[in-house]
């Protein structure tokens, strides 16, 4: 393993919140102008490969990985298949935990289901089921998500508040164990008859 793919590494597993040069620092033990160099390197990889779909992308010192302009008919032909017109258990599960404790943070989520949720969280906002809600006042200032109006009307709701009881809301406290399908059982009668036989 070399420097360049512990860096290309950090920026996949981040997805789409990203990483600062300061947290790939902290994590790597490079110095900044190591990360910068590497970073550039990177870039023109991405740039040059004309056989690779990525970039990346820099705003606010906050890095991202992301798929090239010209692949955005692709990507969304991807989104708009029939093969993925139905949530994915996981997807479900990230909802559901987003639903029931919004604002929430992407570690926040992927504390509770135990697994990396980015890639999930990027899916669901591609299909406008969450969004960007804030920032949260802790260092590093993480993206929170919220449900969207797309997904009341998705799922047949008006407004949050109509969401069904879950079996035992304290099990949603960060650190728990907790079975996935607490969370999905909950939607059960609210999902629609479409997505309940494919998920």
């Amino acid at each position: 393993m070399n420097n360049l793919s512990q860096i290309e590494a950090l920026l996949f597993v981040s997805g789409d919140e990203g990483i600062s040069m300061k947290n790939m620092s902290i994590i790597t033990g490079f110095d900044r102008s190591a990360i910068q160099g590497l970073l550039e390197e990177l870039v023109v990889k991405y740039d040059t490969d004309l056989s690779s779909a990525l970039q990346i992308r820099e705003s606010d010192d906050v890095y991202r990985l992301v798929t090239k302009p010209e692949l955005g008919g692709t990507v969304k032909q991807y989104f708009d298949s029939p093969v993925n017109a139905t949530l994915s258990q996981a997807q479900l599960e990230t909802l559901v935990i987003v639903a029931y404790k919004q604002p929430i943070t992407r570690v926040e989520i992927d504390t509770i289901r135990g697994v990396q949720s980015s890639g999930t969280l990027q899916k669901l906002a591609l299909r406008q089921l969450v969004h960007e809600v804030g920032r949260k006042d802790e260092p590093g200032r993480p993206i929170m998500f919220g449900t969207t109006d797309e997904f009341l009307d998705y799922f047949g709701l008006k407004s949050i508040e109509e969401l069904p009881p879950l079996p035992d809301f304290n099990m949603l406290e960060l650190g728990d164990d907790i079975d996935g399908e607490l969370f999905t059982s909950a939607f059960d009668v609210h999902q629609p008859e479409s997505e309940k036989e494919n998920v």
